[in-house]
């Protein structure tokens, strides 16, 4: 497990591989006992027809005297003794072929249990994982690559239910095969027996010995294919980067030097497996050849019948092949407890907390258990938004700068904010902290909206009560009406309709061949950057939150459908309460007040005519955006002059 993944774990809700796999089982565990019963019966009826066969040789076919027991009291009652054996051999066949359907049957019905168990345990485990991946918290995420969760979702998941499904419920067949295949060739002839299971030790040895470095290698091979996924992904998700800039011979390059590299990993794997494999066969070839020769020297000496030597020989080969599957299946049990591995450090990752209380929202709630009401976070979250002293680092920074530092302000209730600063002063850091995207640490400050902490308000309820456009949109793949109201209960045209109308959004879905219905494609491919912040925008205004962050997002729009945006978000005139994060002046301008961050730091806050005539650095960008405005105007002009 690497350094990042033990980092991550903080307290293991799965403390070994054993307590992960029951919490997956349950709802499927009775359907696996069931199959493992009929996987057992099916051992005990395929043990059955050797004996059955060697007493036709040598008591019905032969002269040699019944020896009591089960199997041959079974057959001289069902058949009517020994003389009506002798002279209706058809008698033997048919028990023969009742065992061998009864077999069948049995054989049936332990696959069908094992394949609903199978599928059913598959399914909490891809439900469970993905439940919880989604309440991890951002920072897990940063440092996680996405191909890697996604890998450990798919191929680890499908090793650990191959492992359970077609290998460890086989184990109380293997394992009643084993004993009672021995416990038969004991009875048969003990001294034969001892030749059979000297070998048996040497197989288990050798299967222990290459589990330790199967499961290595294959730990190797495991991480390296999340990383071949990660970078399959990323190129994928950044294709049109790729080709902006023309790397794909680069990428091409790049992905086939480490192909070459997990290939390798792959044969060297194959190689320790074809090792193992052929071992094996050996072992097994060598051990029916002694038992061959050997019980063919006792038969001649007569110390040993025809039945009981072909039956002898039935089940040495019913016993040593489970055997090396035993063997196998502790390779098999390195692969897959790599794979439990990876998955219980998903599992055993912290949540957010707070993330599981997204029923208390609900628009019929009652506070008959001593919870808020919907009514009560609405009030609490409509109200004055106040930073105290807030510094901030993030957990994976490596400088060990604060990104934040000692930052206090209020935002009136009902307000419009305005936030301006440079690239990487903290501008976006501020509404992740809002939005508890991000906490704030104990000693480090605190934030409150309401007169409430926001850390004593569930997440799940924050979230609820705050809508946030970020500085980098993303859109789902599905039709444009579906992205926009993706965030509603049901989808409401009037409501979209008035959501695409604040967002100066219309005339460009009426331009589309199929309006509302256009497929926006994976990331919102089929757009503009412009069309997705502007859908975006429509997205977080359809849900109606008392609190509306706008990040950045009207970067990629022009000033004039710039200044129609905020033209209608002042019409609304909802009450809610407006931040917008902006580079550019004409954007923040008419905000109720405006903060200046720099280095983390508020360096400066007021209207705009105050900050203009106070003259620091909001002044100075303010007269650098005009100054390159009149310089484009004046080339504009000249430009028509001249033609």
């Amino acid at each position: 497990m690497s350094n990042t993944e033990n980092n991550n774990i903080k307290k293991e809700r799965f403390p070994d591989r054993g307590s992960l796999i029951l919490h997956f089982l349950k709802g499927s565990k009775s359907l696996f006992i069931i199959s493992v019963i009929f996987s057992a019966l099916t051992s005990v009826f395929a043990l059955a027809e050797p004996r059955v066969i060697s007493f036709a040789v040598d008591s019905i076919i032969g002269d040699k005297e019944p020896e009591p027991g089960i199997i041959s009291g079974t057959i001289l009652t069902v058949g009517g003794g020994l003389e009506s054996l002798k002279n209706g051999l058809w008698k033997v066949a048919a028990i023969i072929i009742v065992l061998a359907i009864v077999r069948l049957l049995c054989k049936f019905f332990f696959q069908s249990f094992n394949a609903r168990a199978e599928e059913k345990f598959v399914r909490r485990m891809r439900d469970l994982l993905y439940e919880h991946i989604i309440r991890l918290p951002l920072s897990w995420h940063g440092a996680n690559m996405t191909g890697d969760i996604i890998q450990r979702c798919t191929s680890d998941v499908d090793t650990v239910r191959r492992f359970l499904a077609e290998q460890l419920t086989n184990l109380v067949r293997i394992t009643v095969l084993i004993i009672l295949a021995i416990c038969f060739m004991v009875r048969i002839n003990p001294i034969l027996t001892v030749f059979a299971v000297m070998l048996v030790p040497v197989i288990i040895g050798y299967s222990t010995y290459f589990y330790t470095k199967i499961s290595d290698q294959f730990e190797k091979v495991d991480t390296m294919e999340g990383r071949l996924s990660a970078m399959v992904q990323e190129n994928l998700t950044g294709v049109r980067v790729v080709r902006a800039f023309g790397r794909e011979r680069y990428e091409k390059d790049r992905f086939e030097a480490y192909n070459e590299k997990y290939i390798n990993s792959w044969v060297k794997l194959m190689r320790l497996l074809t090792q193992f494999w052929a071992t094996g066969d050996l072992s097994g070839g060598l051990q029916a050849l002694i038992i061959f020769g050997v019980g063919t020297y006792m038969c001649v000496k007569g110390n040993l019948t025809a039945g009981e030597y072909i039956a002898f020989v039935s089940y040495n080969a019913m016993m040593i092949w489970p055997v090396r599957m035993l063997g196998r299946m502790i390779s098999e049990m390195g692969k897959a407890g790599i794979s439990i591995d990876r998955i219980r450090y998903i599992m055993n990752s912290d949540e957010e907390d707070g993330m599981r209380k997204d029923e208390i929202v609900s628009a019929d709630m009652t506070d008959t258990d001593g919870e808020k009401t919907d009514a009560d976070y609405r009030k609490i979250l409509s109200g004055d938004i106040v930073f105290e002293g807030v510094s901030f680092e993030y957990p994976n920074s490596s400088g060990g700068s604060e990104t934040i530092t000692d930052v206090s302000f209020t935002i009136p209730a009902g307000s419009t904010i305005g936030i301006i600063g440079g690239t990487g002063s903290g501008k976006s850091t501020l509404m992740y902290l809002l939005d508890r995207l991000f906490d704030v640490d104990d000693g480090k400050g605190k934030i409150t909206i309401g007169g409430v902490d926001i850390r004593e308000i569930p997440r799940s309820v924050l979230r609820s009560y705050i809508g946030i456009v970020l500085q980098e949109p993303y859109l789902f793949s599905g039709t444009l009406a579906e992205n926009i109201s993706i965030t509603t209960q049901e989808m409401v045209m009037s409501e979209v309709t008035d959501a695409v109308r604040t967002a100066a959004l219309t005339e460009t879905v009426e331009k589309f061949s199929k309006g509302y219905d256009t497929y926006v494609g994976e990331r919102g491919v089929t757009l503009s950057g412009g069309q997705k912040q502007r859908t975006a925008i429509a997205q977080m205004l359809i849900r109606k939150t008392p609190i509306q962050i706008f990040d950045d997002s009207l970067s990629a729009v022009d000033a004039d459908t710039d200044r129609q945006i905020r033209a209608a978000l002042r019409e609304k005139e909802d009450g809610a309460t407006t931040i917008i994060i902006a580079h550019r002046i004409s954007t923040l301008m008419h905000a109720d007040r405006i903060f200046v961050i720099d280095e983390g730091r508020l360096a400066e806050s007021g209207t705009h005519d105050e900050l203009v005539a106070l003259g620091g650095i909001y002044a100075k960008v303010y007269d650098l955006q005009n100054a390159a405005i009149e310089k484009l105007s004046t080339g504009a002009n000249g430009a028509e002059e001249y033609e």
